[in-house]
């Protein structure tokens, strides 16, 4: 352990404020959907042990896990590959059954896979030509796409796609050249083109690539009047609470569509929804703007570190959470496609949860050991 008092007067305390507010926020979302007060209150006993898992991931200097950033990687890895000898849950093989709880592997392997990107970019910190090369890039962008393919497999394209994005973010502050840059948006947008052909003049073949269910997200994602009350009833309702929730909402204690069951998974991937309905327009902008503060104190956090990997791996933390938080909540007022991306905190959930904290306690040590000398 290397934890002193010179450390704790270093802790970026806001950070710490931030998560006390989103838990409360998350406790009014999930108490108004139906979970309840019985989920609220088991959520409230996540946060708690979710504070602990932060507070012990504090005690160890934070360049340990440069040292087992790789193992943690490979155990990742093996946890992906087992999940698919588990039964599967909503059709999905995502998570492992452990008896009062689900366990999804892929939310801790969003944190390995930050440590093992940040140490492979660190190690060329220095090197000015790291990426002169467009193969030069592959290492890094591999070791991204294996957990990524895994689990785009189960199917959860919700979580591939947030590794896209940490993978993305990682690459700009690691100083991709533009060029290179152009290339890769060229080849996306050779995919979608090619995609988009594929189902002007070959559907069977576009179909075998892309599931039927996946195609009917974009489409009622577009318009879901087509089926307001079938494929597009869950979108068409999100809509409707939050229009419902006006300037300053409902209520805490007012019955609304949430707390009712009419907004689907209102207490996880819609619980923005059932905040915005009982706490309006200025309810719901509050809760944006302490992800604003989360995101804008890390970043601060990547820019004052000395080391490249703690500043690596703050820039994919930073990089994960904008995303996730865009996602979720453009998804609910049809911003954004809907897939099952939980909003960070504040979403029903336990693995997600802990998985978070341990994550800002990453930052957070980051940030408390910027200024350790280092003399290897």
């Amino acid at each position: 352990m290397d934890l002193e008092k010179r450390h704790l007067k270093l802790i970026d305390w806001p950070i710490l404020l931030i998560l006390v507010g989103l838990c409360v926020y998350s406790y009014l979302g999930i108490s108004g959907s139906a979970k309840g007060i019985d989920g609220a209150m088991k959520q409230v006993l996540w946060y708690g042990i979710g504070f602990f898992v932060l507070a012990v991931s504090l005690l160890f200097d934070y360049r340990v896990y440069y040292s087992l950033a790789y193992v943690f990687y490979a155990i990742g890895i093996i946890l992906l590959i087992g999940v698919f000898q588990t039964t599967p849950i909503n059709n999905t093989t995502s998570w492992y059954n452990l008896g009062p709880v689900l366990f999804q592997p892929a939310e801790p392997m969003k944190l390995f896979t930050i440590l093992a990107a940040a140490r492979l970019l660190a190690k060329q910190a220095e090197n000015p030509n790291r990426f002169y090369y467009f193969y030069q890039l592959l290492p890094v962008v591999l070791l991204v796409a294996v957990p990524l393919l895994l689990i785009l497999v189960q199917p959860d394209l919700g979580s591939a796609l947030v590794f896209s994005a940490i993978l993305a973010t990682m690459l700009i502050v690691g100083g991709i050249r533009m060029r290179h840059f152009l290339y890769i948006v060229t080849l996306v947008g050779s995919f979608f083109g090619t995609m988009a052909l594929l189902y002007q003049y070959k559907e069977d073949i576009f179909f075998k690539i892309i599931k039927p269910y996946q195609w009917d997200r974009i489409v009622f994602w577009l318009n879901p009047d087509l089926e307001a009350m079938g494929k597009g009833f869950q979108l068409k309702q999100s809509l409707i609470a939050i229009g419902s929730g006006q300037l300053f909402g409902k209520g805490i204690n007012t019955p609304t569509q949430a707390s009712f069951g009419w907004v689907p998974v209102g207490e996880s991937d819609f619980i923005f929804t059932v905040i915005a309905e009982k706490l309006g327009f200025i309810g719901g902008g509050l809760l944006m703007i302490l992800f604003f503060f989360l995101i804008y104190r890390m970043i601060r956090i990547a820019m004052e570190v000395k080391d490249p990997f703690g500043s690596y791996v703050v820039a994919g933390v930073v990089g994960m959470f904008t995303f996730q938080v865009f996602e979720n909540i453009g998804m609910t007022i049809q911003l954004m496609p809907i897939t099952g991306i939980p909003l960070p905190f504040i979403s029903y959930g336990g693995s997600s949860l802990l998985t978070n904290f341990l994550i800002v306690g990453v930052v957070l040590n980051i940030g408390m050991r910027k200024d350790s000398l280092r003399f290897d």
